[in-house]
């Protein structure tokens, strides 16, 4: 079978933006999948940078966190113009910085706080906009701006269920704007279907198909992401099990992990990954506590051959 990427060369970022998506990866991961994608399953879709630069017939994009899936429905059910407008006059409201709009901190704050002047001009506003979310967690609005103006654009909620991630030193810009209509230009033309379950259950949910395809990108069991909390060996051999019976049972998918992190090794993985086609990926792993790029070799293991 040939393999080639069948998607643009440009490549969209999704307007969640969230740590761990595949915007810088994508590119050459896709190179590694089948040139002909029927139908296309994310069973960890996250924010979204992978299924928008595939091109398929369907979608069929899942992942366990109910607030991204009800991000990507909730964007997915708005009219754009309408979107932008209610959005810009939440900025508005709350006093946020805009640069899309011109609208920025002031030369005197760039001057004292070099690296920092966003979050510093945003702080008061972000606070008092997750106050009000905290009152109302069913407006979709602010959950978006949320994860837009906080900090490396995560989804975070405390025991009591309240969400408390701390202001981001990031800024609503024309990169914002570009992802967002990239974004209601891809979803108006494509046949998508968000689920909120467990990977397991979602890829039982089907009938697998000639020409379908499945990727995987899960929580890093080496890393200390914060989203990356609830994953551990057990799940981690619990996915394997899964694509090795897809993989019996002819189905195509494909799987990117972290191999070396840190001084670590995810034994796992590699006993795993021998079996099958491997790829080495150039990393931009980024931790939620450290932003610097670590020595890691991230990887592409599929069933797929060239």
């Amino acid at each position: 079978m040939s393999l080639s990427s069948d998607v643009c060369d440009e490549v969209a970022r999704s307007p969640f933006f969230y740590v761990g998506d595949k915007f810088k990866l994508i590119k050459e991961i896709k190179s590694h999948f089948p040139k002909r994608i029927n139908r296309y399953f994310e069973p960890f879709c996250g924010g979204g940078s992978s299924f928008l630069n595939v091109k398929a017939k369907r979608y069929f994009l899942n992942d366990i966190d109910k607030n991204i899936i009800g991000l990507h429905k909730f964007v997915n059910s708005q009219k754009r113009e309408w979107f932008f407008d209610e959005i810009f006059k939440l900025v508005d409201f709350y006093g946020f910085s805009c640069s899309f709009k011109n609208f920025v901190p002031p030369k005197t704050l760039k001057e004292q706080f070099k690296k920092t002047y966003f979050a510093k001009f945003n702080k008061a506003s972000y606070e008092n906009l997750r106050r009000d979310f905290n009152e109302n967690q069913e407006d979709m609005f602010k959950l978006y701006l949320l994860l837009i103006y906080g900090f490396n654009h995560m989804i975070r909620f405390n025991q009591k269920g309240k969400f408390n991630l701390p202001v981001g030193n990031v800024d609503f810009n024309k990169n914002v704007v570009s992802a967002l209509e990239n974004y209601f230009d891809f979803v108006k033309t494509k046949e998508l279907e968000f689920s909120n379950l467990d990977f397991g259950d979602f890829l039982r949910n089907f009938e697998f198909k000639k020409d379908d395809f499945v990727y995987c990108d899960p929580p890093y069991l080496i890393s200390n992401s914060e989203y990356n909390k609830f994953w551990g060996e057990k799940e981690e051999k619990r996915l394997y099990d899964v694509l090795e019976i897809l993989d019996q049972n002819g189905v195509l998918w494909g799987v990117s992990n972290l191999l070396f992190h840190k001084g670590k090794t995810n034994l796992i993985l590699q006993k795993f990954m021998v079996k099958y086609q491997n790829y080495r990926i150039k990393s931009n792993y980024i931790s939620f506590n450290d932003n610097s790029v670590k020595n890691s070799v991230e990887v592409f293991v599929t069933n797929a051959k060239e």
